[in-house]
């Protein structure tokens, strides 16, 4: 089974359908969170995975978006973003967004999800070999998938030593899942933050055990328009270019 797992998208449609038409065919997604919140397409992100019937969880931009967490905790620029979005929802997007689980979900083979980690699962950042260190020894099961980071990073624990497999996964290249636990971030679809613009996304294959790192290019200045359009902070607008 080929599952698609995306992260972090942050309401940039336009990133979410190349990413899409990238991957290919796939028999399921996975969406670890943050649906919403700096981008300026919220509905039609949403109801691309209401399609899809996606698997998705809650991020702290969806949580806060609905009024389950406080706007403080976030920069100007996103709690602008934040009330802007919470306008702009139809009422039945509003709800999803609601229903979004926030806790981590343990899937077939042996696979968690989470949003950002197993100790915090909306606000921490796994960031270092410390923080996934804690987190592996709370997982319960040998892979688990987190985002929140915007950047694509894979941690391994072997049973007598920690090592960072690949801070910067090559993209096309299938990695084996092994017995060693396993901490892996796809990176962002719609807010890279690792100097690299293009949409990031990852292919699971649960068949051959692999995990592949992917990369796509969408029409980013096209997204810069929709934010100017809506009144966004320059500074979000030009940060999509680079990705930072």
């Amino acid at each position: 089974m080929r599952t698609l797992v995306i992260s972090d998208i942050h309401a940039n449609f336009t990133a979410l359908e190349a990413v899409f038409k990238d991957a290919g065919s796939f028999d399921q997604v996975w969406c670890l969170g943050d649906v919403v919140g700096y981008g300026p397409q919220p509905n039609e992100c949403i109801e691309k995975l209401k399609k899809l019937e996606a698997i998705c969880l809650a991020g702290n931009h969806d949580v806060t978006t609905i009024g389950k967490a406080e706007i403080s905790e976030f920069s100007k620029d996103a709690q602008e973003v934040i009330l802007w979005t919470r306008q702009q929802l139809k009422r039945e997007n509003f709800d999803w967004l609601r229903a979004l689980p926030e806790n981590p979900l343990v899937m077939g083979n042996n696979i968690t999800i989470v949003h950002a980690s197993l100790r915090d699962p909306l606000w921490e950042y796994i960031t270092d070999t410390s923080i996934a260190k804690v987190n592996l020894e709370l997982s319960q099961t040998p892979i688990c998938f987190n985002g929140h980071t915007h950047f694509p990073m894979i941690f391994r624990k072997r049973w007598d030593e920690w090592q960072i497999l690949d801070e910067y996964p090559r993209t096309n290249s299938p990695i084996a899942l092994t017995p060693d636990r396993m901490l892996i971030n796809p990176g962002s679809v719609g807010q890279p933050r690792d100097e690299d613009p293009r949409a990031a996304y990852a292919i699971l294959d649960t068949q051959t055990m692999t995990y592949t790192q992917h990369r796509v290019l969408y029409d980013v200045a096209y997204v810069q328009g929709l934010m100017k359009k809506a009144r966004f902070s320059n500074r979000l607008i030009r940060r999509l270019r680079f990705g930072q």
